[in-house]
């Protein structure tokens, strides 16, 4: 892409490129570079509405570094390098997701067309579907990339950076009292490509079916059949419950005859759905909740934390002293994935709570919801499906973490709003 939109193609467009370099969604982070010094010589700036609150979350954010050096009770480690590299990229992701909102809000629509962006986002869906079909037929594919083997070993052993920068076709899980494949390529984590295609969803449909012609909704009609394979081995529930309140949403504040024809469409995709393999898939995983003590005893650890540092958290995750099952609890030989949960792990809400405190959290969800309540009188394409999103955010941070990828989406999703107004 020519002009001052390229790093965003760089950004959606080229996104498998980034993810198999190694970078993946910290690729927002090295693009917001050019951005910002795009962004300098263009002064002065515009702002969008609420961009208070985002600012007061990343001056919060740097206040809670003040507690890096200390463990609530209930936890344990001490202060060292994988503590202040997980801090130091969560500051520099923050920053980059609001670099990128200001910079795709003060793009003129002749540099950077609204559809145009949309359609981007579109094209990174087809990417997300092909990634999941990927990790359902070829679940063991993984390489190390070039990120990974040019960096020291004490950086890339860690799990989170390993998460990263380590690119894998899918997350396998004994969802179902046996090893499960759950897709999660290009992404960081298999809860990371649930939440993303669900977002990526919404704006494929506005801006290939909407304003598409005949031969781009036929296109999304095969995609968004094979799209439902990857998203039922996906085992996510969240997942689930996003499509199923986006299709009511929709139903809701749509009218006429879109609405008779949606409702047609989908019985037509329920019925065959229910005569398809993918109806026993999905039966079976609705009767093993089994994640379900791991969510409730790291949100209780988490809330029993953030109570001895409400206000401004503890700037990083901590690790809960034992599980659900037990206090003793670890790696061992025949199980290199076991140890002690990290709080904030189910949700960005929790997250947000244990690293920043319950302000933190109250920022977060204020900037979203101030969006929507901005934003709902918007009954254009773009503001329909900009409000069913930030309300898919206000959803998921009770069960998915916000980063890396998922906030970036969350926040271009931010900017359409603001560029539409």
């Amino acid at each position: 892409m020519r002009g001052p939109a390229w790093p965003i193609g760089a950004l959606l467009v080229g996104y498998p490129a980034w993810w198999a370099l190694g970078f993946g969604g910290l690729s927002v982070i090295v693009l917001a570079v050019p951005m910002a010094v795009i962004l300098w010589r263009r002064r002065p700036v515009r702002v969008p509405r609420g961009f208070g609150l985002w600012l007061l979350l990343l001056a919060g954010y740097l206040v809670s570094g003040l507690m890096l050096g200390e463990s609530p009770p209930g936890t344990y480690g001490e202060l060292g390098p994988g503590r202040l590299l997980g801090y130091g990229m969560r500051l520099a992701l923050y920053c980059a997701v609001l670099i990128t909102v200001l910079y795709l809000g003060n793009l003129t629509e002749r540099e950077l067309p609204q559809l145009r962006l949309v359609r981007m986002l579109g094209v990174l869906f087809v990417t997300t579907v092909a990634g999941g079909l990927l990790g359902v037929f070829l679940p063991g594919f993984a390489f190390t990339s070039p990120v990974e083997l040019a960096l020291p070993e004490w950086i890339s052993g860690n799990a989170f950076v390993q998460n990263l920068i380590h690119p894998t076709a899918a997350q396998t899980q004994k969802v179902l009292g046996f090893a499960s494949p759950r897709p999660e390529a290009p992404y960081e984590w298999a809860n990371a490509w649930g939440s993303n295609a669900s977002v990526l969803l919404v704006w494929f449909v506005v801006g290939w079916w909407v304003h598409g012609r005949a031969r781009h909704r036929a296109f999304v009609a095969v995609v968004l059949a094979l799209a439902t394979i990857p998203v039922v081995y996906s085992l996510n529930r969240g997942l689930w419950i996003g499509l199923g309140l986006t299709v009511l949403y929709v139903v809701v504040r749509v009218g006429g005859r879109t609405r008779a024809a949606l409702c047609g469409v989908l019985a037509a995709a329920a019925l065959a759905f229910t005569l398809s393999p993918l109806a026993t898939l999905f039966a079976q995983r609705l009767d093993n909740p089994h994640s379900n003590d791991i969510r409730a005893f790291t949100v209780g650890a988490t809330l029993a934390a953030a109570g001895h540092s409400p206000v401004i958290g503890y700037g990083n995750t901590r690790n809960a002293t034992g599980n659900h099952r037990t206090i003793t609890t670890g790696k061992t030989d025949w199980c290199a994935t076991c140890g002690h949960p990290p709080l904030g792990s189910d949700g960005q809400l929790w997250l947000l709570i244990i690293t920043q405190g319950f302000t933190g959290a109250a920022l977060y969800v204020a900037f979203f919801v101030g969006a929507i309540r901005r934003h709902w009188r918007d009954r254009s394409p773009v503001g329909l499906a900009g409000v069913l999103v930030m309300g898919l955010v206000l959803l998921y941070m009770f069960v998915y973490d916000g980063l890396v990828t998922p906030l970036i989406l969350y926040l271009v999703s931010f900017a359409l709003l603001w560029r539409n107004s």
